[in-house]
C-alpha cells in the first residue's frame, strides 16, 4: 500500500511577530519547501488588513500555503505533497520552528491509500503539542494528546 500523498494541516497558536511580516513568511514557506525536498514552481503572498499574510507556494508535489492573524498570534498552515522523495513533516517542523509556536494541533492525512482495487481513501492521524526551548535554545516537542482514526 504506497500512499498517492501526505497533507498536514496546522493549527499554530502563539506565534511570534513574524507571522505579520509578508516578506518574512513568504522566506519561510520557501524555504520549508526547499527542506522538505519539493520543487518551487510559483509563489504568491499577500497582506490583509490590518497585519494578517495569507501565501502560497507552488510545487512540483503539490502545495504550501497559509494564513495569519498577528494579534490573535494564530497561524494557519497547509502543506500537502506527493510522491516518495519530498518531506512534509520537514517542511511543518522548520515552520513552527520559525514562527517560534508555543502550541499545535496537528492533523496528518496519508492520502491516496487503496488496496489494489483503485478505490482510493485516506487515513487520519491528529495530535496536540506544546513546544518549548530547552536549555540549548531548542524547541521540545510535548505531545499532548495522539488519536487516529481511518477514514
Amino acid at each position: 500500500m504506497n500512499p498517492r500523498g501526505h497533507h498536514y494541516i496546522v493549527e499554530a497558536s502563539g506565534c511570534a511577530e513574524v507571522i505579520g511580516e509578508v516578506d518574512k513568511m513568504q522566506e519561510i514557506l520557501v524555504e520549508a519547501a526547499r527542506r522538505a525536498n519539493a520543487q518551487v514552481w510559483a509563489v504568491s503572498f499577500h497582506r490583509f488588513p490590518p497585519n494578517g499574510v495569507s501565501g502560497v507556494v507552488v510545487i512540483s508535489e503539490s502545495h504550501l500555503s497559509l494564513h495569519t492573524w498577528p494579534e490573535l498570534e494564530y497561524m494557519a498552515l497547509d502543506i500537502y505533497t506527493c510522491g516518495s522523495d519530498t518531506r512534509p513533516d520537514v517542511a511543518v517542523d522548520y515552520v513552527l520552528e520559525k514562527v517560534k509556536a508555543k502550541h499545535t494541533h496537528v492533523t496528518e492525512i496519508t492520502r491516496g491509500l487503496d488496496d489494489g482495487d483503485r478505490e482510493f481513501y485516506h487515513s487520519l492521524i491528529t495530535w496536540e503539542e506544546q513546544l518549548r526551548q530547552n536549555d540549548d535554545g531548542q524547541k521540545d516537542k510535548k505531545p499532548k494528546s495522539k488519536d487516529q482514526e481511518i477514514l
